[in-house]
């Protein structure tokens, strides 16, 4: 690798355009069309003359038009910067060293052997940060990986001033001030130092505006509009799937403290010698329409253990529910949660009544077995920081949550401009929407959506817990990741598919879909 990496240029393939033209287009025109159809109508009294054809035409076109404004007008909502404050500078100051040895240690060549799969945390550094050479390959690296943050630049275009614009938000979530406060300055000034070091080089004075740093929570919300149908559609399809549910599947619906749930628990099951439930958490798209299969294989083929699924009505374009543009938090979702399986009988708390569920709480039941996906990896990992007794097994499906410090996932699903037909889809009818993008850059907290290694109850332990990676995910860089865990001796519970894509491991008849299946038919 050379010492000023250079990525392939990226140019917009055919895919790209016949989508945008057939798909995107369409979608996109519904309103403005309709207002024009509206104002003429109206202004002409070309609507006097309408059949109830006509009418019920004008009629779904002034739907439209009132639906753009309330559209709009959401959108001014989520458009301000995040006004929450920093966190606890003490965690952030822990999680942003844990970055800073990511990758620091030196590991074994040519694989691992029993002696250093033995070892507690094998490859996790536990030297002292020190000043690394500008030619040593571990600064080199990166150096290649934090210039994703600044669009995927070439290093040697990234200044001093975007550097510490970057650390600023990264520490206390806000713009870089002019002046700062003395105690902002230390922390600000001990980081930047730290990162050189690991760097291996200093970080280049001056300012270029071409190189500026993504700040989710600062930078503008990108929010392509879509037409009333298209949300009523998926409206509509949840509803019936949800009730469909209840009805065939005896999958009852269900809010505990504001979070909605579907759950399932068979005729006479054992919470101590019966089989261990399942949670899953799904991730960002159409909610129940886009993991039907997945829900349908959790509640048919495993119908004598219980199946819990939080409903996640921002992250599944249900533009109408009261909560759609405020998901729940962190720590009150892993507690909801955990009070929610405490409620079912699933593990035991120390009170039902107990507002303090913390992670020091005895659990005397078997746990859960907890299934997430994608974006769902982040109320994994939330539920681990929180409560990880409860959690006796985990499976993640194209984790985004291992290597979020390196902001692939953040630069491919948010920044990236899309050069083919499929990044346009998932631009449009995910990265765009509304509720995602509300939740994406106005809720995105770094180091609470960071797992780590030694946060994950027997990580290498392949019967307690799997990972399933794609490498041609688009979305997150598998490969990274893999060397991550690999890096920590994580070498059977972790499966890879040189050809996977995202999303493909729940795929009906794949190999990954089989193999997770597969795993949950364990009992250990």
């Amino acid at each position: 690798m050379g010492l000023d990496t250079l990525d392939p240029p990226r140019r917009r393939d055919l895919s790209f355009f016949l989508v945008a033209l057939f798909v995107v287009a369409p979608l996109r025109l519904v309103a403005p069309l309709s207002w024009i159809f509206v104002v003429y109508s109206l202004y002409t009294g070309f609507i006097l003359s309408f059949t109830w054809r006509g009418n019920l035409f004008f009629a779904f076109a002034l739907c439209e038009v009132f639906f753009s404004v309330y559209h709009r007008h959401l959108v001014r909502l989520v458009s301000v910067p995040w006004k929450h404050g920093a966190g606890n500078i003490a965690h952030l100051q822990i999680a942003f060293t844990r970055v800073l040895k990511s990758g620091l240690a030196t590991l074994p060549e040519g694989g691992y052997d029993e002696e250093f799969l033995d070892l507690d945390r094998p490859g996790s550094p536990a030297e002292d940060i020190t000043q690394l050479e500008p030619t040593d390959p571990r600064g080199i690296d990166f150096r290649n990986v934090l210039r994703t943050w600044f669009g995927r630049v070439p290093w040697s275009s990234i200044r001093r001033l975007e550097v510490k614009m970057w650390l600023y938000w990264s520490i206390f979530n806000k713009d870089l001030p002019d002046d700062l406060p003395p105690s902002h300055q230390a922390v600000l000034d001990e980081t930047l130092q730290l990162l050189e070091m690991r760097l291996g080089t200093r970080v280049a004075d001056g300012s270029n505006p071409a190189a500026t740093p993504m700040r989710m929570t600062l930078d503008k919300v990108t929010v392509h509009s879509r037409p009333f149908f298209y949300y009523a559609f998926i409206v509509a399809v949840n509803w019936y799937l949800r009730t469909w549910y209840a009805k065939h599947w005896n999958l009852r619906h269900g809010d505990y403290k504001g979070l909605e749930y579907l759950v399932y628990v068979p005729e006479n099951w054992d919470a101590v010698n019966g089989p261990r439930p399942t949670v899953f958490l799904h991730g960002l798209g159409l909610g129940l329409l886009q993991y039907h299969p997945v829900t349908r294989d959790l509640r048919l083929r495993f119908a004598d253990r219980p199946l819990l699924i939080p409903l996640q009505p921002h992250v599944s374009q249900d533009i109408f529910h009261p909560r759609f543009l405020d998901p729940i938090c962190r720590q009150e979702l892993a507690d909801r949660l955990a009070g929610l399986m405490h409620e079912l009988g699933w593990v035991k708390l120390p009170s039902s009544d107990s507002e303090d569920l913390s992670k020091e709480a005895a659990v005397t039941s078997p746990g859960v077995t907890m299934v997430s996906h994608s974006n769902g990896s982040y109320l994994h990992a939330w539920c681990l920081k929180q409560h990880p007794e409860i959690i006796t097994r985990s499976c993640f499906i194209d984790p985004v949550t291992f290597c979020s410090w390196e902001g692939d996932a953040c630069y491919n699903f948010l920044y990236r401009p899309p050069t083919t037909g499929f990044e346009l889809v998932v631009s449009y009818f995910v990265g765009t929407e509304l509720g995602v993008a509300n939740l994406l850059r106005r809720h995105f907290d770094w180091s609470s959506n960071a797992l780590w290694y030694e946060e994950i109850p027997n990580a290498r332990a392949p019967s307690k817990t799997f990972f399933l990676l794609g490498g041609k995910d688009d979305i997150i860089n598998a490969e990274r990741v893999k060397k991550y865990l690999i890096s920590h001796g994580v070498r059977k519970g972790l499966w890879f598919d040189a050809e996977g894509v995202h999303g493909d491991a729940l795929r009906a008849g794949s190999t990954g879909h089989n193999k997770v299946l597969e795993w949950l038919r364990e009992t250990k």
